[in-house]
């Protein structure tokens, strides 16, 4: 199993497979744009910029779990778009725990349990996965995504992309 044999739904309703990005490394992200977390969209899209041409993708997944998300995943991705000028692609809302918890955050926690073993603590949990979909790396929601960039580096050291 990897993150490829995973499929996910944009914030405009269409499915695509998560093999579409075979090959890449990887930021997979549970998301809430009214957390206090939010000011880390602005530096997870400034990591996609500087990186996306050496293969870098990052995927936000608007979350209510913690009930601090818009109606649904069109406002979210919106609100990301206007507030904080994010361009990598985000997702319908989702579950990140609990027995209706969305399939690939069921295994990215199973393969990266946390502080709190499998379950998602907080919005702006973060899942770092090499080109092989494979998850090397957890960091909690208060880790910084600028603390990702030696992981990252060193992922897009590790091959071509």
């Amino acid at each position: 199993m990897s993150v490829y044999d995973y499929t996910v739904t944009r914030e405009d309703g269409t499915s695509y497979s998560l093999s579409q990005y075979q090959g890449q490394p990887l930021i997979i992200v549970n998301t809430a744009t009214k957390c206090g977390f939010a000011p880390q969209f602005e530096q997870l899209e400034a990591l996609y910029k500087k990186y996306q041409g050496q293969g870098l993708m990052v995927l936000g997944f608007p979350s209510d779990q913690f009930h601090q998300e818009l109606e649904d995943g069109a406002a979210a991705a919106q609100a990301c778009r206007t507030t904080w000028g994010v361009t990598f692609p985000m997702h319908q809302m989702i579950k990140v725990n609990g027995e209706d918890a969305d399939p690939l955050f069921e295994y990215l926690k199973a393969e990266a349990p946390g502080a709190l073993g499998n379950a998602i603590k907080w919005n702006f949990t973060k899942f770092l996965v090499n080109g092989d979909g494979k998850v090397v790396a957890r960091y909690a929601p208060k880790t910084t995504p600028e603390k990702m960039v030696p992981d990252i580096e060193k992922l897009l050291a590790q091959a071509e992309y």
